[in-house]
This record gives C-alpha cells, sequence and structure tokens, in this order.
C-alpha cells in the first residue's frame, strides 16, 4: 500500500465532492492514518462527511489565519501521533468583491485577504507542523493550485493569490528541503465543488477545458487530482519538491482546441 503507517494532516475537508475529501478518502484506502480540519459554521458539513471515508476520523477545528488554532493543532498531533509524514493545504477564500470582474475595483483589504488566507497560509501551516515533520525525520507537504500563468476571466485576485502560492510553494522548498520536508503544488483543471461553484462564470471554466485538454477531463471527478496528491506524499516521490505538477487533462501544454476527440482521425504509418 502506497501510504502504509503515514500520518497525514488533511486540512479543508467540506463535503464528499470536496477535493480533500478525496485525498483523505484514497489515503486510507493507502493505508494512511489521517485526521481532517473543518472551520467555523461549515464544521457541520465537515463532521458528517467523515463519516462517509472507509473509516471515520478525527476532525479538528483550524482557522488556518489564528496561531492560536495552529498551537492548539499542533500539539494535539504531537500528543496523538508524535510526529506527522504528510499534510494537504486546501485552504482558499477571496471576498466576493475580488472576484467576478472586481479586479480593477477590489479593495486592498479583500486583497489582502486573498493572499493570506490562500496563499500566506500555506507557510503558516508549513512552520505550525514544522516541530512534528522534524520528528518524523522528514515529510512531505502538498497544496492544491490551479494554473496561473494566465489571467483567466472572473478570478481576479484569487488567480493573483494562486501565482503567490506557487511562489511560496518554491521558496518552502528552499526552506524546508534541510529537514528532509518536500514541498509540492498540484495544479488540478477545474472540479464541480462547492467552492468552485461559488465563483462566478465557472462555467466558463468548464467550456474552455472541453475544448483545449487533450484527455477527456471529468468535472465531476477528483479522483485524478487526489491519487496525484498521495503520489506526493508517498515515499515514491523522495527527489521532488518545488514541483508544480499539473493534473488537468493536459489543459496547460496544448495552445488551442483540440481536434473532436469523437471525430476520426487518420492514424499516423
Amino acid at each position: 500500500m502506497l501510504l502504509k503507517g503515514k500520518r497525514l494532516l488533511i486540512t479543508g475537508v467540506l463535503t464528499s465532492d470536496s477535493i480533500a475529501w478525496h485525498v483523505a478518502r484514497v489515503a486510507q484506502e493507502e493505508g494512511a492514518e489521517i485526521v481532517v480540519t473543518g472551520f467555523g459554521r461549515a464544521m457541520r458539513l465537515t463532521q458528517r462527511s467523515v463519516k462517509r471515508l472507509p473509516t471515520p476520523c478525527e476532525v479538528y477545528e483550524l482557522d488556518i489565519n489564528e496561531p492560536d488554532h495552529l498551537e492548539a493543532l499542533r500539539e494535539e498531533l504531537d500528543s496523538e501521533w508524535g510526529g506527522l509524514d504528510g499534510a494537504l493545504h486546501a485552504i482558499a477564500f477571496a471576498p466576493a468583491d475580488s472576484l467576478g470582474g472586481n479586479f480593477l475595483t477590489a479593495p486592498a483589504e479583500s486583497a489582502a485577504i486573498a493572499f493570506q488566507t490562500s496563499a500566506f497560509s500555506y507557510k503558516a501551516l508549513a512552520v505550525g507542523m514544522l516541530p512534528l515533520f522534524r520528528a518524523a525525520g522528514g515529510g512531505s507537504l502538498v497544496t492544491l493550485d490551479f494554473d496561473n500563468t494566465q489571467a483567466w476571466p472572473a478570478y481576479d485576485w484569487m488567480g493573483v493569490a494562486k501565482a503567490a502560492l506557487e511562489a511560496i510553494t518554491r521558496y518552502l522548498a528552499r526552506d524546508l528541503g534541510r529537514y528532509g520536508v518536500r514541498v509540492n503544488a498540484v495544479s488540478a483543471g477545474p472540479l464541480g465543488t462547492v467552492a468552485a461553484k461559488s465563483i462566478p462564470g465557472f462555467s466558463v471554466f468548464e467550456e474552455v477545458w472541453n475544448d483545449r485538454a487533450p484527455l477527456r477531463w471529468d468535472t465531476a471527478n477528483p479522483d485524478p487530482v487526489a491519487r496525484m496528491v498521495c503520489l506526493l506524499m508517498s515515499d515514491w516521490t523522495p527527489m521532488t519538491t518545488g514541483e508544480i505538477v499539473h493534473v488537468d487533462g493536459g489543459f496547460h501544454a496544448v495552445a488551442v482546441g483540440t481536434p473532436d476527440k469523437a471525430e476520426a482521425v487518420e492514424e499516423p504509418e
């Protein structure tokens, strides 16, 4: 089993259609012991969704922007496990006035909230859990990304935050390598999660992906993304760090639409 004996922290679990929930499911299927986090009014959703995992697990509350929450979580995991082998950062938020075409009018305060919660929080989680990683002799951090080498309709300041998240991934990889901690990001194609559907104009992403992705991309299937996250948290990627790994059906590699996937094409000789 890929993750047998691993102790993993999965943040950002909401409903059973969330990427984080599917990471938790695959991790358990591959032998890991996990705990998950939720936050605020959504805690009830998290507590309900973990009952649908192969093995229901402990749920801790984590407001990633509150240092006291991170300290309390570290103490709980230290008491329970004495170390940590991997963690998924699946936390992002941007105020409504910084999305949906409001790039030019968004106030600095809203842009700052998007940056702190969606990007800086990866650093906060890494530093908060570092003593547990060191106790384990190293480990793996993975965050969920969305490719932002281009400007997207409606994504606005969340897009800027995701670009920052990619840079933070590289800097964390630089500074945590000395402790044997690998730091990577998985850039996923659009998935029909609760969080994604809250982005104005999400349907545009689906249409573009259907046209450009060489592989058939299913916005209702987070499993390929969850599998890559689990691979990066396993011992099969011991020298991979600072990477942005695309799991998007090949969309990022193709400049214009691909031939109709349903039409017959002449096979090369």
